[in-house]
């Protein structure tokens, strides 16, 4: 995405949340059916347990400048049995001066296409970031028309911070055509959370068949859509952080602003765990 159009978007979907989220969130408590994994086995499982990433499921999704701050697969560490994605300033960064933070993908080395993907974590607390899990594949970046060769799944993401106990939401979101102009995306749902996800553990899940995906937050089901036809291909998971901004300057958005966070700021989005199951 280009300077300015990365721009417009900031801006346009900060104002969009800021009506869209009153709008649409809706609480745990108000939703009932629970997720049902009869009939599926697993077939990937990542606790992190020792003290380094397993690279033979993860790498980095990117190096260098990525929207308000830059990418860097060091600000991942693997420790008692969490991994921990940190977010911080660095006056001596890898690619010099600016906020740090990472994107791990699953790409090459784990894809699936349909199925119950989950993550458990902790959301990283501070204005003017999000982490997200989310999936997608290569085919995400061309314009088909529709989304059944490739849809960007966002199981959730959490710019809401900044609200402060109103911010105890997340949203979950797909996209298809690339990210230009021709781009095409949805809100599945806006959920308010009965616990503080900024302190707590939740679950984080999306169960993909071959004409919906619907999504779970701990084991109760949140919301669905088919928008654009659902994608049969294969793709691959996503864990990341990001920083409100271009071209390494952070900016305000829909997840505030980072200057807003207390000298010396460090955000930590820690993940317990990612598993995904196959149907039988």
């Amino acid at each position: 995405m280009g300077k300015f159009w990365g721009g417009v978007a900031n801006l346009a979907a900060a104002i969009g949340h800021a009506f869209l989220v009153p709008a649409k969130r809706k609480k745990i408590s108000k939703y009932t059916e629970k997720l049902d994994l009869t009939g599926y086995h697993l077939t990937l499982e990542d606790h992190f347990e020792g003290n380094e990433l397993n690279t033979d499921i993860w790498s980095s999704h990117g190096e260098g400048v990525r929207r308000g701050g830059y990418w860097d697969i060091n600000q991942c560490t693997v420790k008692d049995s969490n991994l921990i994605i940190t977010t911080e300033y660095k006056t001596d960064g890898k690619f010099g001066p600016g906020w740090y933070t990472a994107g791990l993908q699953s790409a090459g080395k784990f894809e699936q296409a349909f199925g119950y993907f989950e993550c458990r974590c902790i959301l990283p607390k501070g204005h003017g970031l999000w982490s997200a899990f989310w999936m997608m594949n290569a085919e995400v970046h061309h314009v088909f028309g529709n989304g059944r060769q490739g849809t960007e799944i966002d199981i959730y993401e959490s710019p809401f911070y900044h609200l402060g106990k109103k911010g105890y939401i997340v949203t979950s979101n797909l996209h298809y055509n690339g990210y230009g102009i021709e781009t095409r995306m949805t809100n599945i749902c806006i959920c308010e959370l009965d616990n503080n996800p900024y302190e707590n553990y939740n679950t984080y899940g999306l169960l993909w068949t071959p004409d919906e995906y619907q999504i779970y937050i701990n084991g109760i089901k949140v919301g669905s859509s088919s928008f654009g036809g659902v994608s049969q291909n294969p793709e691959y998971m996503l864990l990341s952080c990001e920083v409100d901004g271009i071209s390494a300057v952070p900016q305000f958005g829909w997840s505030g602003h980072l200057k807003n966070n207390p000298a010396g700021f460090k955000g930590e989005f820690i993940v317990d765990y990612v598993k995904v199951y196959s149907k039988d």
